[in-house]
């Protein structure tokens, strides 16, 4: 029985080796060589010798000091206004009696900014609170300038609350409700029952919304290049050293450097928040007590921060149907027939959706074999810990800093200017959430499955293709939408790799940009957002039937394979 045990369990081993090579190779080169050459591109004059001499010309100027001091400035102020609002946002969905339908209502309109590319905001927020923007002509204008400080944190606070919200609403989803009702048996104060019951079990959730907000906004080259005019951040500097008129890829690599800096701090501060978060024994979800004038409060929070969401992303539903905004707002189908009868927007469109398809496909698949090795193994410790390392490493590496070190990494071979190399940086761009996602459902199924499966005469591959796969198939949607929906709107790694040839929806708004042709740029921006949002709706559809028939996969692909009897047995052994 040992000699079985010992060969079973070594081709197990076997298998699942090839598969941690495969995943480490891939990643190292996909990842760890591009930020080599970062650094080493940092530290090279034109003639090729080593120097520090980027560094010093970088680093004693004071324009790239007040880029940095710009970026944490208006980082830090919009992660606090998103950390505030998500937190009543989120509070509000738990601790309500609202209608579930308002809350589920909320919900879409809030995490509607996710389905379309951060460039875009900053145009929106332009139409809408510009001098004749949409919300100006209708309540007068603002009384500052919408270019600039003012206009970025208005931009980058609608950018990064719905992600602190999903921060925040799941943290509230695990709150236990009986310490409302200990706080108010022992007779605490209304105020002192909300900091027991709410504020301090989400306090290590609310930094985490903050350093995420933080480090999204700070790594972020969108909304800068839309709206940020003449007040510089680091984002907008490394953009204009790359790819200005005299590229410096010297002081580039050397501003590139610098981002990571900020980045991986903010990783750092991530895990030491998580020590702050409660772990309740038992979870209780009863309701929250009848207060009518705490719902209304809420009501009317959610329905000024819908209202401005939807006044700023209204201009895009708005312009393409008019004749000329803001001049002659007379409804016509001229301009966006004009614009998508244009042959050149649907080949651009599908360059997006096809890379985007094919890095959500090779995406999953590569995140899936990782979270495998670290889930569903029995090697080595090291080996876990390297794809935790990975996924970590990627979660530091802002996607400006990808893009400028495959551009390094991958000037003058075959993959320049290609198709390939935008789907191997959105692969390892968007590689932490998926590989975390899989990484979770895989270590909370049976584990016999593979055990079973090898004592029947299966192989590792055999086993995880007929039993595991069809088990996580929701999951495995989920990671499939994830890198879809990232992928059709990024722009930080792709607009230094994106080419004539090769140009997608973002990188063509950001050169219709400076042609000031919003109409078409709003007009790819709806391209974008109805993709996604199909996306979405088609990967949920698919995700909810897995799970609501968990087992009815794995079922008939056993009975297509084998006999009746076995199939019992396989289920009977693994359960």
């Amino acid at each position: 029985m040992t000699t079985l045990t010992e060969r079973i369990f070594g081709r197990e081993r076997t298998e699942l080796k090839i598969v941690f090579a495969l995943v480490t190779l891939t990643l190292a080169a996909i990842l760890i060589y591009p930020l080599a050459c970062v650094l080493f591109e940092s530290v090279k004059d034109d003639a090729g010798a080593w120097t520090l001499a980027n560094y010093t010309a970088i680093l004693s100027g004071g324009r790239f000091w007040r880029a940095l001091a710009n970026s944490f400035t208006v980082s830090g102020i919009s992660a606090a206004i998103a950390a505030v609002l998500a937190f009543g946002c989120a509070y509000g969905l738990h601790f309500t009696r609202l209608s579930p339908w308002a809350k589920k209502c909320f919900q879409i309109v809030i995490l509607l900014p996710l389905f379309l590319p951060s460039i875009t905001y900053g145009f929106a927020v332009i139409y809408s609170f510009g001098r004749l923007g949409l919300v100006s002509q209708l309540f007068g204008t603002l009384p500052f300038s919408i270019y600039g400080f003012w206009g970025l944190l208005i931009a980058d606070v609608i950018y990064t609350l719905p992600p602190a919200f999903l921060i925040l609403s799941n943290a509230f989803h695990y709150i236990d409700r009986n310490t409302i009702t200990v706080s108010r048996l022992m007779g605490d104060s209304p105020w002192r029952t909300f900091y027991i019951s709410a504020l301090r079990p989400v306090v290590g959730a609310i930094c985490s919304a903050f350093i995420l907000s933080f480090f999204l906004s700070f790594t972020d080259f969108g909304i800068p290049v839309s709206i940020a005019g003449k007040y510089d951040v680091i984002a907008t500097e490394l953009y204009a050293t790359m790819m200005g008129a005299v590229p410096d890829f010297g002081k580039g690599a050397v501003i590139a450097m610098a981002m990571l800096v900020p980045s991986i701090a903010s990783v750092a501060l991530l895990k030491y928040a998580e020590r702050f978060n409660f772990r309740y024994n038992r979870i209780n979800f009863r309701p929250p007590v009848v207060n009518r004038m705490r719902d209304a409060f809420f009501a009317l929070y959610y329905a000024v921060i819908a209202l401005v969401l939807l006044s700023v992303f209204a201009v895009m539903f708005v312009v393409p149907f008019v004749e000329q905004w803001p001049y002659k707002p007379v409804f016509t189908l001229t301009v966006i027939t004009r614009i998508l009868t244009d042959s050149s927007v649907w080949v651009v469109y599908g360059n997006s959706v096809g890379v985007a398809f094919a890095s959500a496909l090779a995406g999953t698949v590569l995140c899936y074999a990782a979270a495998i090795v670290n889930a569903r193994s029995r090697l080595n410790g090291w080996c876990r810990t390297t794809m935790d390392s990975f996924a970590m490493l990627t979660n530091t590496v802002p996607g400006m800093v990808l893009g400028i070190g495959f551009l390094f990494a991958m000037s003058g071979t075959p993959l320049a200017n290609t198709f390939a190399i935008l789907v191997l940086a959105n692969i390892v761009h968007f590689f932490t959430s998926p590989y975390l996602m899989a990484a979770s459902a895989l270590s909370k199924m049976n584990a016999g499955w593979e055990t079973t499966g090898a004592l029947m005469g299966d192989t590792w591959l055999k086993t995880v293709m007929r039993v595991v796969v069809p088990n996580s198939a929701a999951t495995l949607w989920q990671m499939f939408q994830f890198i879809f929906v990232s992928s059709m709107v990024t722009i930080s790694a792709v607009v230094f790799l994106a080419g004539a040839r090769t140009m997608l929806l973002t990188t063509k708004i950001k050169e219709l940009q400076y042609f000031e042709k919003f109409e078409e740029i709003f007009v790819l921006s709806l391209l974008i957002f109805f993709t996604n949002v199909a996306a979405k709706l088609i990967c949920d559809f698919l995700a909810e039937r897995a799970r609501k028939n968990p087992e009815g996969g794995l079922l008939s692909i056993l009975t297509r394979r084998g006999s009746r009897n076995r199939q019992s047995s396989y289920v009977s052994l693994g359960a």
